[in-house]
C-alpha cells in the first residue's frame, strides 16, 4: 500500500513534500538505486532454494563491457544501469537485464577520474525516463534512460564540493519527487538539493558541527529520509558524522559528531521512525541516535554508542530485519553479525568467521542474507536472531581484485558486477519477461 493510502498490485514508493505526496510507480522486482526501493537493501523475492550446499544457484551468464569500477546496479523494466571507467572515460552502461547485452554508453567525464582505487562507485538512480549519476571525480548528472543522452550535467566544484578523502566520490544520488539530491561536500553546501528536470538549485545546506571527529566534506554514503517526529528530514553520513536536514529549506536540524572518523564515514545509515542506526570502521563504532521534538526542530539523543571492537561495518551495509540488525563486522573481516538494534546487544557472530574473506555486501531476501565477500565468495544465511545458519555457499565464476559491488536479485536472477564482468545467477523464479 501507498503511504497515500493507494493499494495495488504494483509497489509504490512514494515521497512527501509537505502534504504533496510525489510517487512513481515500478514494476514489483523493479531496483531503481542504490540498496533498491525503499533504500535498505531488502529484496520481495523469494528463492527458489534455501540450501545452496544441495542446491547452488544456476549460473546463467557473463558479460563484458561494464568497465573497471565497484559500481553496483539498478535494473527498471528489464534494463540494467551502472557505471564504469572505459578507454574514453567514466561511463553511464545501460545494458539488458537478460543478457547483459550492451544497449548504450555514455562518457560523463572527459577522462577516468585520478583518485585511489580507480574505477567508478555510484549505482544510477533510475527515475521514470531518466537516469541519475555522481561521478567518482564529483558531479551529478542526468541521462534520458532510453538512449544515455545527457540532459543536464553540473560539476561539484560549483558549491566548492571537497571529499573527507582521496577515494573519490560514492554516493548514490536520491531523487525525492521532483528534487534529486547529493552531496558535493562544500563548506556551504554540503547537501544540496537540486530541481530533476532542470539542474537548478532548490537549496544547499550549510552545516554547522561541534566536535572534532573526522574531517570536513563529502563522506562515502547516501543520503537516506527520515520522517521522525513528524519532520520531513535527509540523513546523510558525512565527514563530520551525522546531519539531519529540513526537507522544506535545506535548513540543519540536527549533528552528531561521534560516529565520524577521518579516514572515511561509508555506510548508509538505517533510518527507523524516530530512531538512527549507524556505525563507521577505522576504530570507530555505531551509535543509536533517538530524534525528538525540539520546538519547530529535532533533539538528538545518544541511546548507546558502541566500541569498535564489539561492532563497526566496514563498507558492506547493514540491514534491519524485526528489531535486529545483520552485518558484517570489523574492518576487513565481515564477520557475520546480528545485533539488536534496542539494546545493542550482540545476539550472534561477531567474531566468527563465514566462509568468504574480508569485508561483504549484504542483501535480504526471502528471510535469508546474501553474503558477497570481498575475495567474491557468496554465501547465504538465514536471517533469524535464534543463531548463525550458513546455508551454503559458492564461488563464481569470475573473480577480480576487491569484489566490492553489492548484490542485486531482480525476476529471480541475482546479479554480480565484477570490474569489467557481469555474472547473473538463477536464484528464485521469474515473475515476468524481460
Amino acid at each position: 500500500m501507498c503511504r497515500t493510502g493507494i493499494s495495488c498490485g504494483m509497489r509504490w514508493i512514494c515521497g512527501t513534500i509537505g502534504t504533496t505526496c510525489l510517487c512513481s510507480l515500478l514494476m514489483a522486482t523493479d531496483w531503481p538505486q542504490w540498496r533498491g526501493p525503499h533504500r535498505d537493501a531488502q529484496s520481495d523475492e523469494q528463492l527458489t532454494s534455501t540450501d545452496w550446499e544441495k542446491n547452488p544457484p544456476e549460473h546463467l551468464w557473463t558479460a563484458s563491457g561494464f568497465g573497471q569500477g565497484f559500481a553496483s546496479v539498478a535494473v527498471v523494466k528489464g534494463t540494467l544501469y551502472t557505471l564504469g571507467n572505459t578507454d574514453a572515460g567514466q561511463a553511464v552502461i545501460a545494458a539488458k537485464a537478460s543478457d547483459g547485452s550492451i544497449l548504450w554508453k555514455k562518457m560523463v567525464t572527459a577522462a577516468n577520474p585520478d583518485h585511489k582505487y580507480e574505477g567508478s562507485r555510484c549505482t544510477p538512480s533510475v527515475d521514470g525516463d531518466r537516469v541519475y549519476v555522481v561521478t567518482s571525480n564529483g558531479s551529478i548528472a542526468c541521462l534520458k534512460a532510453e538512449d544515455g543522452e545527457v540532459v543536464w550535467q553540473r560539476p561539484f566544484s560549483d558549491w566548492d564540493g571537497v571529499m573527507m578523502s582521496g577515494w573519490g566520490y560514492s554516493e548514490s544520488p536520491l531523487v525525492d519527487g521532483e528534487r534529486v539530491l547529493c552531496t558535493p561536500g562544500g563548506a556551504n553546501a554540503l547537501v544540496v538539493c537540486l530541481d530533476k528536470m532542470t539542474g537548478k538549485e532548490i537549496w544547499a545546506c550549510k552545516p554547522e558541527f561541534s566536535g572534532d571527529a573526522g574531517k570536513d566534506g563529502a563522506g562515502y554514503s547516501s543520503i537516506v529520509v527520515s520522517n521522525a517526529v513528524g519532520i520531513k528530514q535527509y540523513v546523510q553520513l558525512c565527514g563530520k558524522g551525522l546531519i539531519g536536514i529540513r526537507a522544506s529549506d535545506g535548513s540543519q536540524l540536527w549533528t552528531y559528531n561521534r560516529v565520524a572518523n577521518p579516514t572515511a564515514n561509508i555506510p548508509t545509515p538505517i533510518v527507523d521512525g524516530n530512531f538512527v542506526f549507524a556505525s563507521t570502521s577505522y576504530k570507530t563504532g555505531a551509535c543509536l541516535l533517538e530524534l525528538k521534538s525540539d520546538g519547530d526542530g529535532v533533539a538528538v539523543e545518544e541511546k548507546y554508542f558502541l566500541d569498535s571492537t564489539i561492532f563497526n561495518n566496514h563498507h558492506g551495509g547493514m540491514i534491519l530485519l524485526d528489531g535486529h540488525i545483520y552485518a558484517g563486522h570489523q574492518q576487513n573481516e565481515g564477520f557475520p553479525t546480528c545485533l539488536n538494534m534496542a539494546t545493542g546487544d550482540i545476539v550472534w557472530g561477531g567474531k566468527m568467521r563465514g566462509p568468504g574473506k574480508k569485508s561483504a555486501a549484504i542483501l535480504s531476501i526471502d528471510g535469508h542474507l546474501i553474503f558477497r565477500y570481498q575475495d567474491g565468495t557468496v554465501a547465504l544465511i538465514e536471517a533469524t536472531p535464534a543463531a548463525y545458519h550458513l546455508k551454503g555457499s559458492f564461488t563464481p565464476e569470475y573473480q577480480e581484485g576487491n569484489t566490492w559491488a553489492h548484490p542485486v536479485v531482480v525476476d529471480g536472477k541475482l546479479y554480480l558486477r565484477e570490474q569489467d564482468k557481469l555474472m547473473c545467477y538463477q536464484v528464485g523464479p521469474a515473475s515476468h519477461d524481460q
